[in-house]
């Protein structure tokens, strides 16, 4: 058969031809590219399809952070902390070497229904309280215990000047944090002795180790929100003896705490201290929790300075000294490189939370379920007689 007229007139479809989808982005041939106007030029060639890169994919530079850590929810619906009174302890003492008891999700759920694990929390959470609404420079009760422990505290910054790193080239772990640890080990005792009462002295024995494990491990050269924890559960020991009472809280926080902090800071960058269980970018920090949970209390009800502030340097800079929370991100500031939201996004994503109050909270929740609650952290947590093993 032979092919009609029109079907002469028109031309084969080249099976190289682009889609319709991709030409139809284009004017026709003979047409203006900006308006499609007519025009005499032709215009430029048009490339293959298969020349053509596919457009790439999405990719946000990271996921919301509300969805992390892989728990929220358990965070969330779980109930806000509450402080409690410390029980004090009475004769006749039965002061033990502690012992690690915690090895399964079992052994969590059962610390978490005890006393012991609720009136730690509601120690941590009266700590908390006892700060809120003071700066760091405020005045504050400052006890001999108090003191004492600053002391200690400045003594064992003055180590790190006496034992200056070695020249090495692996980037975390310098080898001489261990002799600095080793000398913990020699004089550490004996600094905590100093002002025990008498009554108490023999408690060295169980109060020591959780002092000798608040400052990292000498042999991984790490540090984490365990060791923190420990150095909470000494304080805590400390409260249970009756050696701090509720008015030191206020100082335990302002003096004592941030004098920690400043030493522990130091050990991190001399010493190059890995971090230890940190969750990384999705994590609250490398290191510490506890700081920031003061840190938010100390802001609670602020004029001027909301959750969102954290973004400003001058009120960092300015400020940094007197409020935890705002040294924490400053320090975070410092050592990490690249844009805040993407190396700190839950930091970030806490900033855009309405006031202090609802942060403060929240951290104590996160704490409870990111730190008490985790295996990996607490089966290097010690139980002896002030701090019982509920069977």
């Amino acid at each position: 058969m032979e092919p009609t007229k029109e079907q002469q007139n028109t031309p084969e479809k080249s099976t190289s031809e682009p889609p319709a989808t991709v030409s139809s982005a284009f004017p026709p041939s003979g047409c203006c590219t900006n308006c499609g106007g007519p025009t005499i030029s032709e215009p430029p060639p048009l490339a293959s399809f298969p020349e053509m890169s596919p457009p790439p994919n999405y990719r946000p530079i990271r996921a919301p952070a509300i969805n992390l850590p892989h728990n929220s929810q358990a965070i969330i619906l779980s109930p806000v902390p509450h402080a409690e009174q410390v029980p004090v302890v009475s004769p006749p003492y039965q002061f033990q070497s502690p012992v690690k008891r915690i090895h399964s999700p079992d052994d969590i759920r059962r610390f978490h229904e005890s006393a012991s694990c609720k009136n730690f929390l509601g120690f941590v959470v009266s700590l908390s309280e006892s700060i809120r609404g003071y700066k760091i420079s405020d005045p504050c009760h400052i006890s001999p215990t108090v003191a004492a422990i600053v002391s200690i505290l400045e003594t064992l910054l003055l180590w790190i000047d006496e034992i200056p790193p070695a020249q090495q080239s692996a980037r975390y772990g310098n080898v001489s944090f261990r002799s600095w640890h080793e000398r913990l080990g020699e004089r550490g005792e004996s600094l905590i002795v100093e002002f025990l009462p008498e009554e108490f002295k023999e408690s060295v024995i169980e109060i020591v180790p959780y002092f000798f494990d608040s400052f990292g491990n000498s042999s991984r050269i790490d540090y984490g929100t365990g060791h923190e924890t420990n150095f909470a559960a000494w304080l805590y020991c400390l409260a249970r003896m009756g050696i701090v009472k509720e008015e030191d809280y206020h100082g335990l926080v302002a003096r004592v705490f941030v004098k920690y902090l400043e030493l522990m800071r130091k050990l991190q960058m001399v010493y190059c201290l890995e971090p230890a269980g940190s969750h990384g970018v999705w994590g609250l920090d490398d290191y510490h929790f506890l700081p920031f949970i003061f840190g938010s209390s100390q802001l609670i009800d602020h004029k001027y300075m909301k959750p969102k502030s954290i973004h400003n340097d001058d009120i960092l800079e300015n400020f940094s000294s007197e409020y935890m929370y705002l040294s924490c991100i400053a320090f975070v500031k410092k050592v990490k490189k690249g844009l805040f939201a993407e190396h700190s996004p839950l930091l970030d994503d806490i900033s855009g939370v309405p006031n202090w109050k609802k942060v403060n909270s929240g951290l104590l929740k996160m704490y409870r379920v990111e730190v008490l609650e985790k295996v990996p952290i607490m089966q290097h947590f010690l139980f002896g007689w002030l701090i019982k093993w509920e069977e």
